[in-house]
């Protein structure tokens, strides 16, 4: 290893070795998994047991294997070279459904590729993270880089979707894939964890590290994961999941394309149990709920409640126990024994498996998630009434139970400490809710709005850490809405007066500014500010042509007390003095040419009449909400402020439409990790101006950042700024509850 093109072309063999071994290996993971679909055992399995027909689609695998097979092998082997060549490109991974058809806004089909490629990627990891681990140091060290690109063939993930998009593009059916998860899994993770083997066992013959035992370094966690891998395996399950248009574009991860299809999964999946439950659903309207399961429903929920009061609630030692985990399951199946239909049966559920979910998350704060578990009897009543719950993201109860989420889940439970008054907005809104159990939708909707409603006031005026930010963010926005409408009213003024394009200019582009610095400071009829309007005034009076005597020596007189207030005024507005001497130069110039009467005489009832509009500008001015904010004005801030604001003004790369559009989405209270000024921290967002041009986001320690909507852009695009949830809570919900469906359908009934 002398040189460092030595070590590359190492780092090469390495790869094509492990590529070779996978080639090599191929037909007989083909052949093996043709035999498992084929063996006598899997019909009597316990995946046929819930499926009915789940034994007669083996059979139609084992044909399809026999006609299908040598093309998914050759285009497995054609995937695996392509991507040791040249990688997978992302966009590729949203585009499972081969040549003949066209990309789709994250359709239903995808969503399931998706979730069968990352699973398929989790499993070989788990098998083979420990020579991966290794491997993967020794790459690493040879190419002279800290990490493996996203798209290296050594990472499982890209392994995965060759397998899937070869599996597609050999003409399989997509359902095939899924039933064939538990010999796919197993057969690929030993593939895999033997092609590392033996590229780590040849770089350690060329004397790669040869030493060294990464393995002690690792510590095994109970589930089986080690825990050196947990960010590798979520940013690996990250890349699966981000799927669709909007991935393809740049756009937001777990938008709500994605959202309405692992709700449309859930469905699918109910109604493949439960057809009535397909039936209920089309018919569009509320659902009549079985007298005795209302009856259940509402005893459950009393007993939760007086549950919850002896233990505390709202204490710091109130948490979500598994007693009390136990107690609500328990309580589901009384629910379940008083249910009259399947339909009832199948909402109990679901209703049960996402809360369980929720409950878990060991992001939401202990004393938080005890008001979370109050409501799951409130959203069992208006599932089990109303048949959109499951099918849209839009439901009220759905919605509310996000934006609660949202505001209270950060990057881990020590980071997320929540207020008093936000958790005291949190528990009287489930105390609404539960105080009126017939209203359905709509108290849900009413809590939704007047939570909203709460935190622009809460982020406003009663959270410490972020109240000095936005009122300095309120500031700016002001003071750069002011300085537009300023300048839209000087040009209209200045129309069709002769005033020399140097004064102009600087009314137009500098004083506007310092006059909107002014209001938003003093106040628009304020001394100070009407002292700033008579300095443009008599600017613009001293830039017309003087020809007499009298008139010049008055400019000499008034022009020393002028400049000093058009100095005074700029060094106030954070114009640096460089720039100030630049402006005051520029105006010399302008003024020196109306004393050579080579500038044009303003007529004196003209000038009266513009006099008079300047005094009274504040009433002239256009309407704010017309005003669009322009990304390349500079959003300065001066004094003691500046310490306490910070305004972004760099960083990022070109936004696209799609990113544009995420930033204009992003909601009040929602979590982010921020890298921005050598520091990588979460922050929350705590206010939006007008239009949403302008966005602060304020840390725990109370560091505020000011971004303009274009700039935020820039920041997602680049990966700056991301979110502390890849999705809503609800939807996370919902994917765990399709896996323990999908692992034991007959639970919906049982």
């Amino acid at each position: 290893m002398s040189t460092v093109g030595d070590q590359a072309s190492l780092a090469f063999q390495a790869r094509r070795l492990y590529t070779d071994e996978l080639i090599k290996g191929l037909p007989a993971l083909v052949a093996a998994t043709a035999a498992w679909a084929a063996a006598p055992e899997r019909s009597s399995s316990a995946a046929a047991l819930a499926d009915s027909g789940f034994t007669g689609r083996l059979r139609e695998t084992v044909m399809a294997l026999k006609l299908l097979g040598p093309a998914w092998q050759a285009g497995m082997v054609v995937a695996v070279n392509d991507a040791l060549k040249a990688g997978v490109p992302m966009s590729r991974s949203v585009d499972l459904s081969g040549p003949t058809k066209k990309l789709s806004l994250v359709d239903d089909e995808t969503i399931e590729r998706e979730i069968v490629t990352s699973r398929l990627a989790l499993a070989i990891m788990d098998r083979a993270s420990w020579e991966f681990n290794d491997l993967r140091t020794r790459v690493a060290l040879l190419e002279r880089r800290e990490e493996l690109e996203p798209q290296d063939l050594l990472r499982t993930h890209v392994l995965a979707r060759c397998v899937t998009r070869a599996w597609v593009e050999a003409g399989f059916e997509d359902g095939a894939l899924r039933d064939l998860q538990p010999v796919l899994h197993e057969e690929f993770g030993l593939l895999v964890q033997e092609a590392y083997h033996e590229a780590n066992s040849w770089l350690v013959a060329q004397r790669v590290l040869p030493d060294i035992d990464l393995r002690p370094l690792i510590r095994r966690t109970r589930g089986g994961a080690t825990t050196a891998y947990a960010g590798l395996v979520h940013d690996e399950t990250r890349m699966m999941t981000r799927t669709g248009a909007a991935m393809a574009e740049g756009g937001p991860p777990g938008g709500s394309d994605q959202a309405n299809a692992v709700l449309s999964r859930l469905n699918r999946m109910i109604e493949r149990q439960v057809p009535a439950f397909a039936e209920t659903a089309r018919a569009g309207h509320a659902r009549t709920v079985s007298p005795a399961l209302a009856a259940a429903i509402g005893q459950a929920q009393q007993g939760i409640q007086r549950r919850m009061e002896r233990n505390e609630v709202g204490s710091a030692s109130a948490t979500v126990s598994p007693q009390l985990l136990e107690e609500l399951n328990l309580r589901k199946q009384a629910l379940k024994r008083a249910a009259e239909t399947p339909v009832e049966r199948a909402t109990i559920e679901i209703v049960a498996l996402l809360f369980q979910s929720i409950l878990t998350e060991e992001r939401i704060p202990s004393a938080v998630r005890i008001w979370f578990a109050r409501l799951q009897m409130p959203v069992l009543r208006v599932a089990v009434g109303e048949p959109d719950f499951f099918a849209t993201i839009d439901h009220p109860a759905r919605r509310l139970i996000d934006r609660m989420g949202a505001c209270v889940m950060g990057f881990d439970a020590s980071a997320t400490a929540v207020g008093d008054a936000l958790e005291g907005e949190i528990k009287r809104v489930v105390q609404v809710v539960e105080a009126y159990p017939d209203t359905g939708r709509r108290v849900f909707q009413t809590v939704l709005t007047e939570f909203e409603r709460f935190l622009e006031n809460y982020f406003k005026s009663e959270n410490e850490a972020t109240k000095r930010g936005v009122s300095l963010a309120q500031q700016v926005e002001q003071r750069e809405t002011l300085a537009i409408q300023y300048t839209i009213e000087l040009r209209k003024m200045l129309n069709e007066v002769p005033v020399q394009e140097g004064v102009r200019e600087f009314l137009f582009q500098v004083w506007a500014d310092v006059l909107a610095l002014s209001a938003v400071r003093h106040g628009p009829q304020a001394e100070a500010t009407k002292a700033m309007r008579k300095a443009a005034t008599d600017l613009i009076w001293s830039a017309g042509a003087k020809v007499s005597r009298e008139e010049r020596a008055d400019v000499i007189r008034r022009l020393p007390p002028l400049l000093k207030q058009l100095r005074d005024g700029m060094e106030g507005a954070g114009v640096p003095a460089a720039k100030r001497d630049e402006h005051v130069r520029a105006l010399n110039d302008s003024l020196a040419a109306a004393f050579s009467a080579k500038a044009a005489a303003i007529p004196p009832e003209r000038f009266d009449e513009l006099r008079e509009r300047l005094e009274a500008l504040e009433e002239l001015l256009p309407d704010a909400s017309d005003v669009q904010l322009d990304q390349t004005l500079m959003l300065d801030i001066s004094g003691d402020d500046s310490g306490t604001l910070e305004v972004v003004s760099e960083g990022g790369s070109m936004p696209t439409p799609a990113m544009l559009s995420w930033a204009r989405e992003l909601q009040v209270g929602s979590w982010y990790m921020l890298e921005y000024n050598q520091r990588n921290e979460g922050v929350q967002l705590a206010w939006q101006g007008m239009r949403r041009h302008l966005s602060l986001f304020v840390s725990a320690s109370g560091r505020c950042m000011l971004f303009e909507q274009h700039r935020l852009a820039s920041y997602l695009q680049a990966g700056l700024l991301l979110p502390a949830q890849d999705e809503a809570l609800t939807v996370r919900a919902t994917r765990t509850a399709l896996a323990k469906i999908d692992n034991d359908p007959s639970r919906l009934l049982n």
